[in-house]
């Protein structure tokens, strides 16, 4: 299934229903700038450097399984669907990139001068890439929990293992984030966690720098039957982190059955509530 598009474009997003209480969503997978927006922004812009690459090679396994699978086209450059839609910081007091980023994760100017985006354009971006993307998500929620009567979120990022910008150091390679315990059955976040740290090879931590976005914080309601986790796995665990960001088979055939175990974990403990 694809959101609707015409001969000159491609659809927005791309959602694999599947047959599982499961949905794995990979907000920031699209790659794609179209031409009108690329045109008003910088070379830096083009490399799309901040996307959360070959997710969907690494969760392949989740069709398998049975999971339904939800990704975008386009760049987190466009608009971010992991913001809320009014831009609010989700991490007040710290450093962050909005709705409409205007710069990369090492600050370099997203856009030309003078073209930063008006408030018509934030709206425009957010009615024809934004909201389809969290429909589509609200309805394959809806429909799974309908059927299953509960469902799993699981939101799929990636990043970098080293971003001053947002973290001293070099981040743990699995951040689990529950948004505090809220988005999610009590306590899931710190098994997922210590899943990791039985398989050995890898760190990981709960609800540290990441909790969780808004689509785990705005969707995840564990007493309504719907449970949101977020993984920010750090990418120096399946592929290259310059460019030109290849996956290394070597790294991620290490990675995917852990992901596989963790996600088969998630699944059961919430089945088990």
């Amino acid at each position: 299934m694809t959101a609707s598009s015409t001969a000159n474009t491609p659809p927005v997003l791309s959602l694999h229903q599947g047959s599982l209480p499961l949905l794995i969503s990979i907000p920031h997978l699209g790659t794609q700038i179209p031409a009108d927006i690329a045109a008003t922004m910088t070379p830096a812009a083009q490399r799309t450097d901040d996307c959360d690459w070959h997710l969907d090679r690494l969760y392949a396994f989740a069709k398998r399984m049975g999971a339904s699978i939800l990704s975008p086209t386009y760049a987190r450059y466009v608009i971010d669907l992991n913001r809320p839609p009014d831009g609010a910081n989700l991490y007040p007091g710290q450093d962050t990139t909005g709705l409409l980023p205007v710069d990369t994760f090492d600050k370099e100017p997203l856009y030309r001068e003078g073209h930063l985006p008006t408030d018509a354009e934030v709206a425009r971006r957010r009615d024809a890439y934004w909201k389809p993307y969290h429909d589509a998500l609200a309805g394959e929620l809806a429909a799974l929990k309908a059927k299953h009567g509960k469902v799993l979120l699981w939101e799929a990022h990636s990043i970098r293992s080293h971003v001053p910008r947002f973290f001293e150091g070099r981040l743990p390679d699995f951040n689990f984030g529950t948004s505090n315990g809220a988005s999610a059955v009590a306590g899931l976040g710190e098994e997922l966690a210590a899943v990791v740290e039985r398989h050995g090879g890898y760190s990981a931590v709960a609800n540290g720098r990441f909790k969780g976005g808004y689509i785990t914080r705005q969707y995840g309601q564990p007493s309504q039957g719907v449970h949101a986790v977020q993984l920010e796995l750090s990418q120096i665990t399946y592929m290259e982190e310059q460019m030109p960001y290849a996956y290394d088979e070597t790294l991620a055939v290490k990675v995917e059955p852990l992901l596989e175990e963790l996600v088969a974990t998630a699944l059961e403990r919430i089945n088990a509530v």
